[in-house]
């Protein structure tokens, strides 16, 4: 009988170990949390005197308080809670008043100064690290304190007793622990796009009540929602002093695309494409519209929009238009945007330029005493280059080394 024909370019059958893949371990997770949860009870104890010679190991106890799930009373003892100090001391303590075993627990017990200078008598086990971790209570009843917690006759001359009265503030944070489980559920929230709607509505012209004439442009718009996002539309078209023509509103000093970016904000809760509504891809026509719209911004009290304005103008200045956006600053309380374009004027490759500018004219005279500020901050500059010159050929302000001679400055 002959051998069975074998083709060589067919693989052999796979054996059985190897014919099974294996699917990759599945990854499972959890948490252990242990957390604190806190609470706080004040114990007032009047007529203090009266309490004395109740006995050693007797004591006044506060209502009970609930924190973490079970129930806490504050206990004094005024002649103290131990016999071998013979009264020399009060105690106080905290005990577990409701069932429980093994409550692991933090603790703090404050007795009030009452003088008003906060020396407050403190204990605590929070803030600061324990070697032993927090403290366990093993039963109902179990107490923690301190059984010396104030000399007596040093009490009675103290601060801590006013009126015959002491006060006691305690804390409690019982400490619990739980496991959190992987989610068995997966939603995906979409991020909120109220403005998306907002914006479809100005878009639209749906349902407009007023509208406003803006250099001879005319715009349209819907009472609410300017009442709800702007004051002073809101005083406008419904308040008191409202204008008597609420259809047609004709607003002055400001510029139609100024005011069409406006109301952008106002639905959209963005800003538009300055390039768009100019017309123009220039750095400039950008900062001018940002200046227009910071100062539309204020006079509407949109006080996001001032400061996305704001923000804008900091990361655009430059030396023909820093002097308008100095003096605008200043007119609209715009602080850190002040501060900005004073520390760019002020370097000394950049001031000559911007004194040259018409805006600078337009700065002394809107805004005289921003010129003192600036001088401030150019001697600030100053004090500054005077102290980095400290190697024997340093460069000082009148072109002179510090050997006085002459040096041509490096371009």
């Amino acid at each position: 009988m002959g051998r069975p024909y074998t083709d060589p370019s067919r693989p052999s059958a796979p054996s059985s170990s190897s014919s099974t893949t294996s699917s990759p371990p599945v990854l499972t997770t959890s948490m252990s949390v242990t957390e604190t949860v806190k609470g706080e009870h004040n114990f007032k104890i009047s007529g203090y005197s009266l309490s004395k010679g109740i006995g050693i190991g007797k004591y006044v106890a506060s209502d009970t308080f609930t924190v973490g799930g079970y129930s806490w009373a504050v206990y004094f003892y005024p002649d103290g809670k131990s016999v071998e100090d013979n009264g020399s001391y009060v105690s106080l303590f905290i005990a577990l008043a409701s069932e429980g075993s093994d409550v692991r627990a933090l603790f703090e017990l404050t007795l009030v100064d009452q003088s008003g200078n906060e020396r407050h008598k403190v204990h605590s086990h929070f803030g600061r690290a324990l070697e032993s971790g927090p403290y366990t209570l093993k039963y109902r009843g179990s107490m923690w304190g301190y059984k010396r917690f104030f000399k007596r006759s040093a009490l009675e001359t103290s601060d801590y007793l006013k009126d015959d009265c002491l006060q006691v503030h305690c804390c409690v944070g019982v400490v619990k622990s739980h496991t959190e489980g992987p989610k068995s559920y997966s939603i995906h929230v979409p991020p909120s796009d109220i403005g998306q709607h907002f914006g479809q509505l100005l878009e639209h012209g749906k349902w407009t009540d007023v509208s406003f004439e803006v250099n001879g442009e005319t715009f349209a718009a819907h009472k609410l929602v300017l009442a709800a996002r702007s004051p002073v539309f809101r005083a406008q078209l419904f308040g008191p002093m409202k204008d008597q023509n609420v259809k047609c509103i004709k607003v002055e000093d400001i510029e139609a695309p100024v005011f069409k970016a406006l109301l952008h904000f106002i639905y959209w809760e963005k800003l538009p494409d300055m390039e768009e509504l100019t017309g123009l891809n220039t750095k400039w026509a950008s900062t001018l519209m940002y200046q227009h719209l910071l100062a539309a911004a204020d006079r509407y009290g949109l006080e996001r929009l001032c400061m996305l304005c704001e923000s804008n103008l900091c990361e655009g200045v430059a030396i023909n238009t820093v002097a308008t956006t100095l003096a605008l600053a200043e007119q609209h309380h715009c602080l850190q945007l002040k501060s900005v374009c004073l520390k760019f004027v002020a370097l000394p490759e950049n001031l000559r330029a911007v004194m040259q500018t018409d805006g600078f004219d337009y700065l002394k005279e809107s805004c005289p005493d921003v010129l003192t500020e600036l001088l401030e901050q150019v001697a600030r500059n100053n004090e500054h280059s005077l102290a980095v010159c400290s190697h024997p050929n340093a460069i000082i302000l009148d072109g002179s080394d510090v050997h006085g001679r002459r040096v041509k400055p490096r371009l």
